[in-house]
């Protein structure tokens, strides 16, 4: 499914929005819908929620662990808990819980880190959500998901009510354009092709999308041809996807507000590894503590912006045309 590249000065919209709204238009229609937060009301968009449903949205304060454990005895007891609180504190803190509680056993419990990768900028790594994809796509039976959009946004919230086991969603706190095609699916391990391109295949997630986008702009006016896919769904990965553009492109460059160490680069570069061998490059956040700073000035620092990309995509073409020995078929 393809769609024209957004513009550098289309309107851009926030995500959290998108997450209360579709949550309160759950809750309206299911009873069984509720929200329970870490004293995060706030930063959760929840107060809306709380005005509406005050007897649904339950405060367990600040404490993570209890947080889940709070969420997962909901699920046992037949309601769809959303478990909401920024990125770095819901996995950081409750990891254990997460694994034991919610995907062990199996229970619809909807995981909402809110704010993640590095918009928190000057309240430095402490405040950072980047090792979230990496942690939360090792616990077995946990669906990842990484909206890019409103639009996805509201899909991924209407999908992770309904799923009959635990999804963790990365609400972006950073406004982005409308990225999603009409229509378009949002299922486990199926990606968005977005543009076409037989050169180099970019692979993003959440703010990442955008970005993508413009750089593939740039680089069409260069003669490169950049397929750009929307991976969404980190865990299960669309591993046909990576196969088809291993297959068909000189390679691939992967791209996340995330650490490099565990996420969607390192679920890539498995498949690309054991089944179809490409030059990769793999952009988000070294294994360092960020230095301070606003979060435009940390994105520029790490490389993920469109110019990051698209100097990624002309590295990996000059080093396939200076002796890479990659046969496309």
């Amino acid at each position: 499914m393809t769609a024209d590249v957004v513009p550098e000065t289309a309107q851009t919209y926030d995500c959290r929005q998108a997450f209360a709204d579709e949550l309160i238009a759950l809750a309206t229609q299911d009873e069984r819908i509720v929200a329970v937060c870490n004293d995060s009301v706030g930063s959760s968009n929840l107060v809306r929620f709380r005005e509406l449903f005050p007897d649904r949205l339950i405060n367990v304060g600040i404490a993570e662990q209890d947080l889940v454990g709070v969420g997962a005895g909901l699920a046992i007891g037949g309601f769809v808990p959303f478990v909401s609180a920024a990125g770095p504190f819901l996995t950081g803190r409750a990891t254990e819980q997460i694994k034991t509680d919610a995907a062990y056993n199996g229970l619809p419990v909807v995981l909402c880190g809110q704010s993640p990768g590095l918009a928190y900028g000057e309240l430095g790594p402490t405040h950072h959500s980047i090792e979230d994809l990496s942690w939360m796509r090792a616990i077995a039976d946990l669906a990842v998901a990484v909206p890019a959009d409103p639009e996805q946004t509201r899909a991924a919230v209407r999908w992770a009510a309904a799923h009959d086991g635990p999804t963790y969603l990365r609400i972006p706190r950073f406004k982005v354009p409308s990225v999603t095609p009409r229509d378009a699916p949002f299922e486990p391990g199926r990606s968005i092709q977005l543009t076409s391109g037989g050169d180099v295949t970019v692979m993003a997630v959440g703010t990442m999308v955008s970005r993508a986008l413009a750089a593939a702009e740039t680089l069409r006016a260069e003669g490169v041809g950049v397929r750009v896919l929307n991976m969404t769904f980190v865990e299960p990965l669309d591993v046909e996807a990576v196969l088809r553009a291993a297959r068909e492109t000189r390679g691939i460059v992967t791209v996340e507000e995330a650490t490099t160490t565990g996420g969607l680069g390192a679920a890539v570069a498995g498949i690309v590894a054991q089944k179809h061998p490409v030059p990769m490059r793999i952009l988000g956040v070294k294994r360092e503590f960020a230095p301070t700073g606003s979060a435009a000035f940390l994105l520029e620092y790490f490389g993920l912006t469109a110019d990051g990309i698209v100097s990624a995509v002309r590295d990996l073409v000059a080093d396939d045309r200076h002796g890479g020995a990659h046969e496309h078929g």
